[in-house]
């Protein structure tokens, strides 16, 4: 029997609402105890937790990891993507992540059981944060009919989605999701009705005007999220709003909840921060899908973090290759990369100002994100998994993607000055991550 302890540290669960100093005692794989400081008795490795969280493995409900499912067919060479199911594990439990949901856009899209499949296995072999495929919506991720959510399921599927594109189809969608509300799986909604959408390269505005481009308007997320909500509440299907990024999307949301409907919601860390402002250079390292938005969407967006009309913090992590990113503004894909920088952005965001307590942003990126999946996960439980996440909350550092596990640099917090790291990250008691080791 292998017996690690975590001594010393200041244990934050939200699941239980432990705060406060406490001894984590780990044996094969599980958390054996959890109790007062200095009585947990000897253990094969120590670690000192010291001036340290110990927080449960966080998790991201929102990643993009470019390797396709089947290589061979696909006619991509995987050493030519942005991020492979190894490096993307890598960049997570550097970023302290120990499950994250892969979405199905790749190429050939995880449409079939198989391919769910093969993404759990590829996950297993990498050794490192737990990966969740996310098996598509519709066939092919062509929006015309639905895919067998029932077989991808079984084999393994955490959730459905078309991320990257929204059903258009009214009855596909609500085929889809009451497919989904029979099996009890959650589908993530990438909310931008395509015909607002068509075109659009920036958040529709001054700016949008002053450089000659599309705008993209909020009405595009608006009337998607509303459509969401509704066949949500029709059909019982545990509806998740994927990357909220307007006030409008927030107000409905908002709404949602209040009259009873399944409906959940994430922000990111670049639409918390960020605004359409920071294209003015014609920088594609800002161009994401949905855009970056107004200060007063962004504010919105903040309230609707605090007062939890917004549930969850994912990263929308979505590397792209330096030279995809290199091309113009116009032509360019739309992505950042979150992983590694979430962590100490959602701090500088929302904790240093005040918005949220450790307890509450530990919440936003643990227990709920598990609700969301109804999963065995996102608590410091006796008897649960020892995903374990251990962070320095002083420690000031900058970001440098140069410096990342991920293979992609598209960043938009470069040169952030910054306050709080992952010194260590567990998972099933496995010391998948040590900073500096």
């Amino acid at each position: 029997m292998t017996r690690l302890l975590l001594t010393g540290g200041h244990l934050i669960d939200p699941a239980s609402g432990w705060d406060g100093p406490g001894d984590l005692v780990i044996e094969d794989g599980r958390i054996a105890a959890i109790g007062p400081v200095g009585r947990a008795g000897p253990a094969d490795r120590t670690i000192d937790g010291a001036g340290r969280l110990v927080v449960p493995g966080l998790i991201d409900l929102h990643v993009h990891l470019r390797e396709p499912p089947f290589a061979d067919t696909s006619g991509l060479d995987p050493a030519g993507l942005a991020e492979t199911i190894a490096t993307g594990a890598a960049a997570a439990v550097a970023g302290g992540f120990t499950t994250i949901c892969a979405m199905p856009n790749t190429t050939p899209p995880v449409d079939s059981a198989e391919a769910v499949a093969w993404y759990l296995e590829r996950g297993r072999k990498a050794g490192l944060a737990r990966v969740l495929p996310v098996g598509c919506m519709t066939r092919g991720r062509e929006g015309r009919q639905p895919a067998n959510l029932s077989a991808m399921r079984a084999a393994g599927a955490a959730a459905f989605s078309d991320d990257g594109a929204d059903v258009a189809d009214a009855e596909v969608f609500e085929r889809v999701l009451a497919a989904a509300a029979g099996i009890g799986a959650p589908v993530l909604c990438h909310c931008e009705d395509a015909a607002l959408a068509a075109g659009g390269v920036l958040h529709d505005g001054p700016l949008a005007t002053m450089l000659g481009l599309p705008g993209l308007s909020r009405d595009a997320e608006d009337v998607a999220v509303q459509r969401a909500c509704d066949a949500a509440r029709r059909t019982g299907c545990r509806v998740h709003i994927c990357h909220v990024s307007t006030e409008g999307a927030v107000d409905l949301v908002r709404r949602a909840k209040a009259s009873g409907a399944p409906v959940t919601a994430e922000a990111t860390p670049h639409h918390l921060t960020r605004v359409v402002d920071d294209l003015a250079g014609r920088d594609p390292v800002f161009k994401v899908s949905p855009p970056l938005r107004t200060g007063h969407d962004v504010d919105a967006v903040l309230a609707g973090v605090r007062d939890g009309t917004i549930d969850c913090l994912a990263t929308d992590h979505a590397p792209h290759t330096a030279a995809a990113k290199a091309r113009r503004l116009a032509e360019a894909p739309a992505g950042m990369i979150g992983l590694e920088s979430a962590l100490p952005v959602y701090v500088k965001a929302l904790v240093a100002p005040g918005l949220l307590t450790w307890l509450q942003l530990i919440e936003r990126m643990t227990v709920r994100p598990a609700q969301v999946l109804g999963i065995e996960a996102g608590a410091l439980a006796r008897g649960g998994p020892a995903d374990v996440t251990v962070i320095d909350p002083d420690a000031r550092w900058t970001i440098d993607p140069q410096r990342f596990a991920s293979r992609a640099r598209n960043c938009p917090f470069a040169g952030w000055e910054v306050r709080g790291r992952v010194t260590h990250t567990l998972v099933g008691g496995q010391v998948v991550y040590e900073f500096g080791a």
